[in-house]
């Protein structure tokens, strides 16, 4: 059975930020909400609740997983940041943004592209997330809590990251909520209204910033004249 918390979404409220966080040091997997979609998440440190959200999600091994860090400079520790991405993610963190970068040897193979050797980093602008990943340490795996009964349940944007399903994120249905509750630990909630849009998803691996897809916060780069991919 799930343990719930019910946070404050602007002053989550500190001692269940550390028994949350607690918990995930143990390998608990959590239902929480973040900037965009509400998501499925564990610390990215620990293998086997990152090998519990993949079951949960149906994913193989060769499908990445997005996770949140606090700030730029903590990208910096599990990722190559080049001086153009620096300044464009300066100008967008924290925001709706999936940055996809050369990963460093500190991202578990787990979670990375195991043919590109790449990662898809966010720094989500959220009071809960943020206060999480400050007491915790450590990044969180960030995915989706739409899970497709169908498929892999993953989309692919043709960099092989699995972030945020497309489909069906307008809601989760109370069965889908329910299904997933019984498979993680806790459920985080803050009484604000569902979250159904994905993040914008930029590709930093190559000499030029490529958008992947235009989702939440698109109109902030959409005047940077890059180049979007249709997928």
């Amino acid at each position: 059975m799930a343990e719930y918390f019910k946070l404050h979404p602007q002053y989550p409220q500190a001692r269940s930020i550390q028994r949350i966080t607690s918990a995930l040091r143990e390998g608990a997997v959590m239902l929480y909400p973040t900037d965009t979609v509400y998501a499925i998440g564990c610390d990215v440190t620990h293998k086997q609740a990152v090998e519990r959200v993949r079951r949960i999600k149906q994913l193989s091994n060769d499908k990445p997983l997005t996770f949140l860090c606090p700030s730029l400079s903590r990208i910096a520790h599990y990722a190559q940041v080049t001086d153009p991405a620096y300044r464009l993610m300066r100008r967008l963190i924290p925001g709706p943004f999936t940055f996809l970068l050369p990963a460093t040897k500190l991202v578990p193979k787990l979670v990375m592209d195991p043919k590109r050797k790449t990662t898809g980093i966010r720094v989500p602008n959220s009071t809960i997330c943020q206060a999480l990943l400050g007491e915790l340490g450590n990044p969180i795996v960030s995915t989706s809590a739409k899970v497709r009964g169908d498929t892999v349940g993953a989309l692919d944007f043709g960099f092989g990251l699995e972030e945020e399903d497309e489909d069906g994120l307008e809601s989760l249905a109370a069965e889908e909520m329910q299904h997933l509750e019984k498979q993680v630990d806790l459920v985080l909630e803050d009484e604000a209204p569902y979250r159904g849009q994905v993040s914008t998803v930029i590709d930093l691996t190559g000499p030029e910033p490529v958008v992947v897809r235009a989702g939440l916060g698109y109109e902030q780069v959409a005047d940077l004249q890059l180049a979007k991919l249709e997928v």
